[in-house]
């Protein structure tokens, strides 16, 4: 038996692995998967990875890009979502800031650097032509921490993913000052290098066993029930959601993918402009062989 840890955000995202995780797919594939909560995002994840406190993490891509390029010992070893994420735009109730337009020289709350909350909003203000001061990112750890800064005025703007903050908005906490769409897959599957090079074939196993599982979480007649009171959100979203989605079922990740993430990196001034492309840098097992 293999023992893998498996990092990821406890959002809706991340179901299919909790119900192959309860209804035994992994163990019976001689896996045994431990589930680790991040609730600091792809920041965490990527530090996760570096300190080889975890083996796996289901992540950001452009987030785990950035970070491999910056150092990180890891690779992206397959896809996850196929599909954009949508992240809302917010600020506190109580904030005079009504307009999106205006959003880009106030104080953005981060969960940590590196981590989506921080690289949306450098990728969304490089697209609008805007600059955003690094003095005016502020750390806030996760999700809570952004609330309370958000309330507290200490904070102007915090990017989110759009489903897991609309029960925030429709209670009148956060308001909702737009969207961004990811313009590009937004979850990968990254592995260390080190477990990359010591169980290549349970990796495989692995992938192969959560690409099933989304498949059959796909077909199911109460999905989206599930996901509705797993993770208390509004059925009409899960359902908007579930049905805009899609789960990776390759293990190829497409190198103009890659190219483009760099690309968008790069102008953010998120990464080096001198940053030569390297696809053996960035991704391990890029084809099954049957």
């Amino acid at each position: 038996m293999i023992k893998l840890r498996i990092g990821g955000v406890p959002e809706h995202f991340n179901f299919p692995w909790h119900l192959a995780i309860e209804n035994g797919l992994f163990s019976k594939e001689d896996l045994e998967v431990e589930w680790i909560t991040y609730k600091g995002g792809t920041g965490a994840m990527c530090s996760a990875l570096r300190e080889g406190d975890v083996d796996v993490c289901v992540i950001l891509t452009e987030g785990i890009i950035k970070d491999i390029i910056q150092g990180n010992q890891s690779k992206i070893i397959s896809g996850y979502i196929d599909t954009p994420l949508i992240w809302g735009v917010y600020s506190g109730a109580g904030n005079d800031l009504n307009h999106y337009e205006d959003i880009f020289e106030k104080k953005f709350a981060i969960s940590r650097k590196g981590s989506g909350s921080h690289l949306m909003p450098m990728v969304d203000a490089m697209i609008q032509g805007k600059e955003i001061d690094e003095n005016n990112l502020v750390v806030i750890k996760n999700l809570e921490g952004a609330l309370s800064s958000l309330e507290n005025n200490e904070t102007d703007v915090f990017y989110w993913e759009k489903y897991t903050t609309k029960p925030y908005v429709d209670s009148g906490k956060l308001k909702c000052l737009g969207e961004f769409v990811t313009p590009w897959p937004c979850f990968v599957l990254a592995a260390s290098d080190e477990i990359i090079k010591n169980a290549p074939e349970a990796l495989s196993r692995l992938i192969r066993i959560i690409q099933f599982a989304a498949k059959q979480f796909v077909k199911m007649p109460n999905s989206i029930q599930l996901l509705s009171e797993r993770y208390k959100q509004d059925y009409k979203d899960i359902e908007n959601w579930f049905h805009s989605t899609e789960w990776s079922t390759e293990l190829d990740v497409s190198e103009k993918m890659l190219k483009n993430v760099i690309h968008s990196l790069k102008r953010a001034s998120l990464i080096e402009e001198e940053y030569n492309f390297d696809l053996n840098q960035l991704v391990a097992l890029r084809k099954e062989k049957k």
